[in-house]
């Protein structure tokens, strides 16, 4: 997986704790932002739909529904949105 922070890559062998960080930018790990069903176009910005609601994307959470996201192509969805949202912006800006 991809760390969310720092875009290293971290081999995951096991499940991501609750607690465990990056080894090398000390972020949590076990957050919205870097799990594969993370999406800003869903609902709760989340595509499972049996998941609580996180409010904090980039803490560490109790989800049991967390899986590893596979590189930064959960994140460029986001980024997508967040590119057409700032160009929508500039359109009515004066």
């Amino acid at each position: 997986m991809q760390c969310y922070f720092c875009k290293n890559y971290l081999a995951v062998t096991d499940r991501i704790g609750r607690q465990e960080s990056c080894s090398h930018c000390g972020n949590d790990l076990h957050i919205c932002k870097n799990c594969d069903f993370y999406d800003v176009t869903a609902y709760n910005e989340c595509r499972e739909s049996q998941a609580d609601r996180v409010v904090d994307k980039e803490k560490a959470n109790f989800c049991d529904y967390f899986t590893p996201g596979r590189g930064m192509a959960c994140h460029a969805r986001t980024n997508s949105v967040t590119d057409a949202k700032k160009k929508l912006e500039q359109l009515f800006k004066k």
